[in-house]
C-alpha cells in the first residue's frame, strides 16, 4: 500500500533565504510517499522557487494568503489548498531532518491520532539544545504546561480532522499568538496527540523572531486563550503560568499597574510562578523584557 500523501504548509513573509533552506530540508526527506509543498506568501510577492529541482514524487505550489492577514490566515490558506490526507506544518525559518516524515507518518496507523509531533533541536546563540516531548499527551498535561517540546514546525495533522471536528487554525486569535497552543488544546480533546521522542525538527532561535517584541499581541493572544478554554479553571498552576506571561508582557510594555495586577493573580494561583516576579522586575525597569527573553533563548528556553 502506498504511503499517504503529505502536504507541507509553509507560511512565509520576507525570509527568502531561510525559506529556501526550509524547503530544501523537505525535499531531502527519505519518505516513500508523495510530498506536496504549499508555500503561502503573507502580504509579500509570490516566488514559486521554480529554479529548485524537485525529486520524483514531490510537487511545489506557491499561493498568496487570501484569508485573514497573518500566520493563522496564511496557514489556513495552505491547509485549504493542500490535497494530501496529512497536513504538515513547518515555519519558514526551521528545518527537518531527512527521516522526519518516514518516522512520524506511521504514527497515524493508530486511527485515534489526529496530531503527531517530534522532538526538536533548538539552535540558539548559546548552541544546540535538544528537547524531547512525551510520546503521549493528555489535556491535563497541556493545561499545566505549554510543553514547548511540541513545536508547530514538527506538527503533522489529519486533513480530515482539520476540516472536521478539530477545525482550522483560529483566525480570531489576536496577532495569531499562541495559535499552536490553541490547536494542541483542541486536538487533545478530539483525538490523540502522539510524538516521536527524537529531535527530528530543527528550530532556529539564532535569528530575530517576528513575535519577540510584540508584547501587546502576547497580552491579547494569551487573554483570548484563557477566555476560550474554560478548562484552565481546573489547573491553577497552568492558569498562573499564563497570567505570569501576561504580566511579563505588560511589564515589557511599561504598564506597571497592569503588570502588578496580573502578577498578583498569578501568585494567588501559584506562589512559585517565576514569571510573576520577573514581570514586576521588568515593570520597575530593573531589567528589560527583551534582555530576559534573549537570555532564555540563549539557553534554549522560552518565556
Amino acid at each position: 500500500m502506498q504511503a499517504p500523501k503529505v502536504s507541507v504548509v509553509m507560511a512565509t513573509r520576507d525570509r527568502p533565504q531561510l525559506l529556501r533552506r526550509a524547503v530544501s530540508s523537505v525535499l531531502a526527506q527519505d519518505y516513500d510517499g508523495p510530498i506536496e509543498i504549499v508555500l503561502v506568501y503573507d502580504g509579500t510577492a509570490i516566488d514559486a522557487l521554480s529554479d529548485l529541482e524537485l525529486p520524483t514524487g514531490c510537487t511545489l505550489r506557491a499561493v498568496g494568503n487570501d484569508r485573514t492577514p497573518g500566520l493563522a490566515g496564511a496557514r489556513n490558506t495552505g491547509i485549504l489548498t493542500a490535497t494530501g490526507s496529512l497536513i504538515a506544518l513547518c515555519d519558514d525559518d526551521d528545518e527537518w531532518k531527512p527521516s522526519k516524515l518516514s518516522r512520524q507518518v506511521p504514527l497515524f496507523e493508530d486511527p485515534e491520532v489526529v496530531l503527531a509531533a517530534t522532538g526538536i533541536e533548538i539552535m540558539s546563540s548559546g548552541g544546540s539544545h535538544v528537547r524531547v516531548p512525551p510520546t503521549r499527551v493528555y489535556l491535563a498535561n497541556l493545561l499545566r504546561s505549554r510543553i514547548t517540546e511540541l513545536h508547530p514546525s514538527s506538527f503533522v495533522l489529519r486533513a480530515k480532522a482539520l476540516l472536521g471536528d478539530l477545525g482550522l487554525v483560529d483566525e480570531e486569535l489576536p496577532a495569531s499568538y499562541g495559535e499552536d497552543y490553541d490547536m494542541l488544546l483542541r486536538a487533545v480533546q478530539v483525538g490523540r496527540i502522539a510524538s516521536i521522542p527524537d529531535p527530528l525538527t530543527v528550530i532556529h532561535w539564532d535569528r530575530t523572531s517576528y513575535f519577540t517584541e510584540k508584547w501587546q499581541g502576547i497580552v491579547d493572544g494569551l487573554g483570548y486563550i484563557l477566555d476560550k478554554h474554560p478548562q484552565f479553571a481546573s489547573s491553577r498552576v497552568g492558569r498562573s503560568r499564563i497570567e505570569g506571561q501576561i504580566a511579563f508582557a505588560h511589564g515589557a510594555l511599561g504598564d506597571r499597574p497592569r503588570a502588578r495586577n496580573w502578577a498578583y493573580r498569578a501568585i494567588r494561583n501559584d506562589p512559585r510562578q517565576p514569571r510573576a516576579y520577573l514581570a514586576m522586575m521588568v515593570g520597575m525597569g530593573v531589567v528589560s523584557g527583551e534582555k530576559v527573553v534573549a537570555t532564555l533563548n540563549h539557553r534554549g528556553r522560552g518565556l
